[in-house]
């Protein structure tokens, strides 16, 4: 049965984007405008700095099967609701840190929060509630979210001069406490759909072919790599390309945009299966990237293909599983597949980092090409496996 509302109110779908943007700043981005003040404060090396990000990436990943049960059960708007606490206590503690064990123990509390709030706890929320008509709030939420960066480091950046860094995390807690319980309160049902049937953890691991699950899970975390390593390393990667910093800066800030953009044309095309989003969405990036390594001197070009590409990513998450499986089973499957992505993304700012130390611009560059086709012919086996009534939508 559907829900008594079967599409989420347009005023829910603003609400649920803006607390994203709030969600995302003060965990995933802050560490881009935070790191620098805390390095010359602390005297603590930039590895130990950033790994403090990558281990509440990778308890994110540890945690997101446990929430996808969680929302399966209660349908999430709790969890949701109480993420902003989570990280807001993790923020605090991060600005009473004067040692280096309590920073990194923030960044596992912030983790937790991540894992409870941000796009995958959201989206298993949505399936949940709406089934598949979540698709079209999924592709207006990550458009608004789009806007993340460019809203929030700016933000991030002006708290920090006017208030210091550890101020500034004590105010953005403060906001986060305010804002992002009462805004998905408001937005999210409070109840599960009638007659729902909430799926146990077994149900839930059959819900969907082990092949075909592996096969997302793949296609999600190469595409978690790729974006990780291009939003670590790529100002680092054009100026190896002979860009002055100046450059390279002006050449990266076409990518939100680009994402934005990609969103908003996805939104004309709602209703074709997600299959064909995520073609786009592989191809895109591929053909940026090698485009990037082969012609250098197209980076504005390459970033456009990049950028778009990398912008159906968000939409695709959450959107291809829920045209495979029922609504009562999303959450889990999601939370499962969430895994392996987020530890894809903690390791990837290691190990990328290693390959470019010691093997350089242009092979971190071809091995990135490289995951990048993977992706495309992993996502033309999945579409070979998808029975044909789910073609044709």
């Amino acid at each position: 049965m559907q829900p008594p509302n079967p599409k989420p109110a347009t005023s829910g779908i603003i609400l649920l984007g803006l607390v994203q943007i709030l969600s995302w700043g003060g965990s995933f981005y802050i560490m881009a405008v935070l790191a620098a003040p805390v390095i010359r404060e602390t005297g603590w090396s930039q590895q130990w700095v950033y790994g403090a990000l990558s281990l509440g990436i990778l308890i994110s990943g540890l945690l997101a099967p446990l929430s996808g049960r969680i929302i399966a059960s209660t349908g999430g708007r709790g969890m949701l609701a109480a993420s902003g606490v989570v990280m807001a206590l993790g923020l605090v503690m991060v600005g009473n840190a004067h040692q280096l064990w309590l920073f990194l123990c923030a960044w596992l509390i912030i983790g937790v929060g991540m894992a409870m709030g941000l796009y995958d706890a959201l989206f298993a929320t949505l399936g949940t509630l709406y089934g598949g008509f979540a698709r079209g709030a999924i592709t207006g939420i990550t458009l608004i979210s789009g806007f993340c960066t460019s809203l929030v480091w700016p933000g991030i950046a002006f708290l920090i001069e006017w208030l210091g860094w550890r101020h500034a995390c004590f105010a953005y807690a403060g906001m986060l406490v305010v804002t992002v319980w009462p805004m998905y309160y408001f937005a999210i049902p409070h109840r599960l759909p009638p007659g729902y049937q909430p799926v146990s953890r077994t149900q839930g691991n059959s819900a969907i072919a082990p092949l075909l699950f592996w096969l997302l899970c793949s296609i999600f975390t190469l595409a978690s790599v790729i974006m990780t390593a291009i939003s670590v390393q790529l100002i680092t990667l054009l100026q190896a390309s002979g860009y002055s910093l100046a450059a390279a800066l002006a050449v990266s800030a076409i990518l939100g945009p680009c994402q934005v953009a990609s969103r908003i044309v996805d939104m004309a095309f709602k209703r074709g299966h997600p299959i064909w989003t995520t073609f786009f969405s592989v191809g895109l990036v591929a053909v940026g990237l090698l485009t990037l390594t082969l012609f250098p001197h197209l980076a504005v070009f390459s970033m456009l293909l990049y950028g778009a590409g990398n912008g159906l990513r968000a939409i695709v998450r959450g959107t291809l599983p829920l045209a495979m499986v029922k609504s009562e089973e999303y959450a889990i499957v999601v939370g499962r597949m969430a895994r392996p992505a987020l530890i894809g993304q903690a390791a990837t700012p290691l190990i990328g980092g290693y390959v470019y130390q010691t093997m350089g611009s242009q092979a971190t560059l071809w091995l990135l090409c490289a995951l990048a086709l993977i992706n495309v012919a992993l996502v033309v086996i999945l579409k070979g496996m998808l029975p044909r009534p789910a073609e044709s939508v």
